[in-house]
């Protein structure tokens, strides 16, 4: 099997919460981010705005204990299926999806 980056060298990765199934968060990762998420069992992820590899929950305390890593059938995007610890939002909110859609209007 070989994951497939984009041309930035990143993957994105939806996480999920393993006890609710709720998504926590989506966010991108490297092929670093990615080998140290395997080998320590906590999640690793690439920012793109910092353009530097980081632990969730490295300054918050709210990381994500690793369940298990599955791909996708076209391999180019992760699901980590994580205990999460805390709220998974910078936020606040436990996930990144607590807004609802509704009409067109967008606020961010």
């Amino acid at each position: 099997m070989e994951l497939r980056f984009d041309e930035r060298g990143l993957i994105p990765v939806i996480a999920q919460d393993a006890r609710t199934k709720e998504v926590l968060m989506l966010a991108y990762a490297n092929e670093e981010a990615v080998k140290l998420t395997l080998k320590t069992g906590y999640a690793h992820y690439w920012s793109r705005s910092r353009k530097k590899l980081w632990k969730k929950g490295e300054t918050s305390g709210n990381v994500q204990r690793i369940v298990e890593v599955r791909y996708d059938c076209d391999c180019d995007a992760l699901l980590y299926i994580v205990e999460q610890e805390g709220n998974a939002c910078h936020t606040g909110n436990y996930s990144c999806f607590y807004r609802r859609l509704e009409g067109d209007e967008v606020r961010c």
